[in-house]
């Protein structure tokens, strides 16, 4: 079991609470706090997968992830009471899961073939996506839409890692440089509250 691994299955977990938080803000049943941290923990890399044509998706391959976010998602419905204490420790495994699922997005579609803006596009779509249905389903204007730096922290790392792949980096490396710019810049945005202009 390599580091990628256990950091995606980290970020998965991340993700599956946060998802599942918002449903229980909002006042969901048991169902849609489970549907909410299924999708915020697989949606990304799911639809990255359909995209790419690599099917069943990942989640389906390995069902391990869908069974981090079950089982993510009912701690955080039966804890609900007790969770808001969570949330800040929530945001930096999210940043971990964030840079993670960066990584994984754009290598899978280098693999692909695809060309160095698809892959990065992938890469963002594998760490943003999940958020957007969240978001979505819970009728919110989705977070990467808003002021976080978010989206724009998954751009840097995808395209460093696209660019340590021409110049033949270790993918390694590469990876663990990448995914490390992605949840340094998070972090950094968290602490300082930067947020990108808006209208």
């Amino acid at each position: 079991m390599n580091i990628l691994y256990i950091l995606d299955l980290i970020g998965t977990a991340a993700f599956a609470a946060s998802g599942a938080w918002v449903g229980v803000r909002k006042q969901m049943d048991l169902f849609g706090v489970l549907v909410l941290g299924m999708v915020t923990a697989v949606g990304g890399g799911t639809l990255r997968d359909l995209l790419l044509g690599d099917i069943p998706p990942f989640s389906l391959k390995d069902e391990t992830y869908i069974w981090i976010a079950v089982g993510i998602s009912l701690f955080v419905f039966i804890n609900r009471t007790r969770f808001k204490a969570f949330e800040t420790p929530l945001l930096y495994f999210d940043a971990i899961g964030l840079g993670t699922f960066v990584v994984i997005g754009t290598t899978k579609a280098l693999d692909f073939q695809l060309g160095w803006l698809g892959a990065v596009l992938m890469g963002v779509m594998t760490g943003t996506a999940g958020g957007v249905f969240r978001d979505v389903l819970a009728n919110d204007v989705p977070l990467i839409l808003r002021r976080e730096i978010y989206a724009s922290a998954c751009v840097a790392g995808g395209g460093l890692l696209v660019l340590l792949e021409v110049v033949d980096t270790d993918r390694t490396l590469a990876a663990l440089l990448a995914a490390g710019t992605v949840i340094a810049i998070r972090l950094l945005a968290i602490h300082y509250d930067w947020a990108l202009p808006k209208s």
